[in-house]
């Protein structure tokens, strides 16, 4: 057999070149690796590989072509291993093979921008279940295209998509990546993704993925024990072999103290960023990477490698990304997450806000008026991390917060009757209150138009309610409209600035300011009904003097045949000390119902 050489082209995977397909994997337990595929008729010793050193193996082999399959053979000791490529971009399966991906897509003339942290308005979306029928195969990027013109109609200027990479079978939330660097297959695979990308791009919507780097796996998992070595039966060079592997979802923890896996991981990250142009990620359960047991203040199970991870990361991003967003779902509401590295922060830009969701939920959920805890709802309000208005994401439904146990927010309020005059009411009062507080308002799909039950990967959305609750609808679409300030008469909703000055425990009302700048057409006073009656004179403090108009009023009958269309009518503010304000008037408003004012300019 003819001396092998290494490949001369960079990178890892298959590398496309003129004539053919350099392979280079990294296997520093292998004795020999060779490559194995259609352009060789699946022979086992056609095509070796060279030892570069340091792990790494490569070579050039002439004739193997984009859309071919392949896969590695690694000989470890006596030990025959068929293994796909860790940083294969195009799978037949998670059990199948590896396919050469061509990289080259046609993006269309532009380049899109992904909009501010104070204008974004995120709808998180499962691929699977987004847009599909009952009983049949899981959704995929082109049944997801097909719905885009209703979420640019809907106001929505940001997707979040639930992780797509390939994972086993086809039905699954996607917590559970097999090969990190290809999209589901079941999905329609690469150019489904990228053609979902461009389409969002053109009706001016960003696209954030959701990454999982906690964890890899469990299952169709072919770089557990990749190369043959492991210790302790643990998975081998890609993760720790030792008492830090342990997560929730199995042993499968990175070794992120390891070069070769940080690189791995990184490489992922701008994968994404760069030859996908999606616009942002969300990186999942980030309290995993840096702690053993996902906890704060325990110092014995830290991972300070998986610390430093997250901000080589990050700041690679500023230095070469910056445009491009961070998310972390920590839900320790630990301020560090979106601190700057040079500050001992992670440098995420935002991170998901526990300190709102719950408490609100809680609120809005609860039967007995009562016992609703008015503190609890200021607090979720004013919640904030390092003074900063936008460094969290501020939601009442979510994957987790719809499943594992609870249902979504008009199911919880009203069990097998979501469509209820109580489930209505008090779920787009929690909404209302994600759309004015301080933050990144998020919605999980459907919930504009009370999708109900709970969600799993089998369950698609059900249209026909888009039609139904037409009403409903248009109220998130309003609450939109006011929240991106489209009728230039809200800016303080894309403000820094929030005072709740008013808090009544016994009957259930929260007044609070928002603002940019101050003043006409930027000011914006919101009041807030949480109880089962109506009120026709109710003084509240109000921020400057003059006529303030209603632009909002969720008890319209617009919205809904069975509100009460209560008159909540145009205020004009006289001086008079209220509520730690200058200025006071009456208001009226429904039951379980917001009221939002602000001045013309």
């Amino acid at each position: 057999m003819d001396m092998v050489l290494p490949s001369k082209q960079t990178g890892l995977g298959a590398i496309i070149f003129d004539g053919g397909i350099a392979f280079r994997v990294w296997a520093p337990h292998a004795d020999q690796v060779f490559v194995t595929g259609t352009f060789n008729s699946w022979s086992n010793r056609a095509n070796p590989l060279a030892d570069e050193g340091n792990g790494y193996w490569s070579a050039d082999v002439y004739g193997a072509k984009i859309g071919d399959q392949y896969k590695y053979i690694l000989i470890n000791e006596a030990r025959e291993l068929i293994r796909i490529d860790p940083y294969v971009r195009d799978v037949t399966s998670s059990i199948g093979n590896g396919i050469i991906h061509d990289p080259h897509f046609d993006w269309g003339a532009g380049e899109y921008r992904v909009p501010p942290l104070h204008e974004m308005v995120i709808y998180e979306m499962h691929i699977g279940t987004f847009n599909d029928q009952p009983g049949g195969p899981p959704g995929n990027f082109q049944s997801a295209i097909n719905k885009i013109p209703y979420l640019n109609d809907l106001g929505i200027n940001v997707i979040e998509i639930m992780p797509a990479m390939e994972f086993a079978g086809g039905f699954s939330w996607g917590y559970n990546p097999a090969n990190l660097f290809a999209i589901e297959s079941d999905y329609g695979g690469p150019i489904a993704f990228k053609e979902f990308i461009r389409a969002a791009h053109e009706r001016g919507i960003a696209v954030i993925l959701d990454v999982v780097y906690n964890h890899f796996g469990p299952s169709d998992l072919d770089i557990w024990q990749f190369d043959g070595w492991s210790e302790e039966a643990k998975g081998g060079i890609y993760f720790y072999n030792d008492w830090r592997s342990e997560t929730p979802w199995g042993d499968g923890r990175p070794d992120y103290g390891r070069e070769e896996v940080r690189q791995y991981i990184r490489d992922n990250v701008f994968m994404w960023l760069q030859d996908y142009r999606v616009d942002g990620l969300r990186w999942d359960m980030t309290a995993y990477i840096r702690n053993v047991y996902g906890n704060d203040n325990d110092p014995e199970r830290d991972i300070p490698e998986g610390w430093s991870l997250m901000q080589w990361i990050n700041d690679e991003l500023r230095n070469h990304q910056d445009h491009k967003i961070t998310i972390a779902e920590d839900l320790k509401n630990n301020p560090f997450l979106t601190k700057d590295t040079s500050d001992g922060g992670a440098g995420f830009d935002t991170q998901w806000d526990g300190g709102f969701v719950h408490p609100v939920r809680e609120a809005i959920t609860g039967t007995n008026d009562k016992a609703r805890d008015m503190d609890a709802v200021r607090d979720a309000i004013l919640h904030h991390y390092n003074e900063e208005a936008f460094e969290r994401v501020i939601y009442t439904e979510s994957h987790d917060e719809v499943a594992n146990g609870k249902a979504r927010v008009p199911e919880e309020i009203s069990p097998g009757d979501a469509g209820s005059w109580f489930a209505k009411k008090r779920s787009t009062l929690g909404a209302a209150i994600v759309f004015t507080a301080p933050g990144i308002p998020m919605i999980f799909q459907g919930q504009e138009f009370l999708e109900d039950d709970w969600f799993h990967d089998k369950d698609p959305i059900d249209w026909s309610k888009k039609d139904r609750y037409k009403g409903i609808l248009g109220l998130y679409r309003d609450l939109i409209r006011l929240r991106l300030n489209l009728a230039g008469s809200t800016r303080g909703l894309c403000g820094q600035h929030v005072d709740v000055h008013h808090v009544d425990k016994k009957d259930k009302v929260i007044a609070f300011h928002r603002w940019d700048k101050g003043g006409p057409g930027d000011s914006v006073l919101i009041a807030l009904n949480m109880a089962n009656r109506s009120y026709h004179t109710y003084r509240i403090g109000f921020p400057d003097s003059g006529a303030w108009r209603v632009r909002f009023n969720s008890d319209w009958l617009g919205y809904d045949p069975g509100f009460s269309n209560h008159p909540s009518n145009d205020v004009v503010a006289k001086e008079s000390k209220k509520h730690g304000m200058s200025f006071a008037g009456d208001i009226s408003i429904g039951p379980y119902s917001v009221v939002i004012f602000s001045q013309d300019e």
